[in-house]
């Protein structure tokens, strides 16, 4: 990874990719591999967030056991210029919608959903057919 910020050097970099790896590693066991203490490692951590490059953390889950077995993949075509704004509030208000990307090439977004079952996709889908038309692509395995 080269280093674009000067503020960042090699160490900051393995400190972040070990987080990246695993979140959940204390400082303490960040510093056993790169040799600072855990002091160190909180307070480079810190300068990290501070400068933006952690912007907060996740966690990887199951949506499958909490009921959400549909997991789709939605190209929107919009119909009008003037829609996007009332698409992009129906998105960021529809809680199946996970992930929104305004792109560049084929269609105007990328949606990824993840829904309970075929039925509220199907109502999901007519909702969105309110803004412009889409393709959807049904995920049957993750593979990475």
């Amino acid at each position: 990874m080269p280093v674009v910020n000067q503020a960042i050097d090699d160490i900051d970099l393995r400190i972040l990719n070990a987080l990246l790896n695993n979140a959940l590693l204390s400082n303490k066991e960040i510093g056993e591999t790169v040799h600072l203490s855990g002091q160190a490692v909180g307070a480079r951590v810190r300068k990290l967030q501070d400068l933006g490059v952690i912007e907060g953390y996740t966690l990887r889950w199951n949506p499958e056991l909490v009921g959400l077995h549909v997991h789709a993949f939605l190209i929107v075509f919009m119909n009008a210029n003037h829609t996007h704004q009332a698409f992009r509030e129906f998105v960021r208000s529809t809680e199946a919608v996970t992930e929104v990307h305004r792109v560049g090439g084929e269609g105007c977004y990328w949606l990824r959903v993840r829904i309970s079952t075929v039925a509220a996709l199907n109502k999901l889908l007519e909702d969105v057919l309110k803004f412009g038309n889409y393709k959807l692509s049904i995920s049957v395995e993750k593979v990475k």
